[in-house]
């Protein structure tokens, strides 16, 4: 049997999987099918596994889902809500009352930080942080080593809920490879931010942003090149090991 130490009030469902060495806060709601890895924490209020409900005038899909998987070493703070078909990376950090909708897949040692919204359908790469507050809309694509600031806020409808056109039309944005979103940004549906670019706080971006640009304003426009000190990704490399800031491999 593993070593899982549960605190009081804690409800797990039928079929969960618990590996070795788990711990689970007071009052956590673990449902039924969900599986987490070796040395999991989750504190306090924590509900793992929910499945999603929509209003009467959603245009939500509700399907049929698998387990939330939560993989080895993640730590999942208090209050914070994952939903069943999703898929945590290994040593992720899950902040306090943060919320990760269906069918999402995130990578190795993803930050999540405080009241962050990931919605539906989206991916998130490794060692990609998401800072307090972020919102992350439908069906997004962001690459591995993105920063995204406090406060950023994307979306994927531009037809803002009217006409039926929408439907066919609703895309979140994608994100590359170390790109950075600064402190309030905001994406409009559908756009693409290039590799290592920087969208400057405050900025409205309404297009796509060339890799390895800074852009700035609304609606933003590119003002100068990312000082290529500031790389990960120099151009044309492969692979997706990346450099930290002081130059040594990830």
């Amino acid at each position: 049997m593993p070593d899982v130490d549960k605190g009081a009030g804690t409800i797990v469902g039928a079929g969960v999987v618990l590996g070795d060495g788990v711990r689970l806060g007071c009052y956590v709601v673990i449902h039924e099918g969900t599986v987490l890895g070796d040395g999991v924490v989750v504190d306090d209020f924590a509900v793992l596994g929910k499945r999603p409900a929509a209003s009467k005038v959603s245009t939500l899909r509700l399907t049929e889902l698998g387990p939330l998987v939560v993989g080895a070493g993640t730590h999942v703070g208090t209050a914070a809500v994952l939903y069943a078909g999703s898929e945590i990376g290994p040593e992720g950090f899950i902040a306090d009352g943060a919320q990760i909708r269906e069918r999402c897949r995130l990578g190795r040692r993803v930050v999540v930080g405080h009241a962050v919204t990931i919605e539906n359908d989206s991916m998130v790469g490794d060692f990609t942080k998401l800072q307090t507050g972020a919102y992350l809309t439908a069906h997004s694509l962001v690459e591995d080593h993105v920063f995204i600031a406090p406060g950023v806020m994307t979306s994927n409808d531009p037809y803002i809920a009217r006409t039926e056109a929408r439907h066919a039309a609703t895309r979140g944005p994608t994100i590359r490879r170390a790109a950075r979103l600064g402190v309030g940004a905001v994406l409009l549906p559908g756009v693409e931010v290039g590799q290592e670019a920087v969208v400057a706080a405050g900025a409205v971006v309404t297009h796509d942003v060339p890799p390895y640009q800074v852009v700035m304003g609304v609606p933003a426009r590119v003002v100068r090149p990312t000082p290529s000190e500031q790389w990960l990704y120099p151009p044309g490399e492969a692979g997706s090991g990346g450099r930290d800031r002081d130059g040594d491999a990830r």
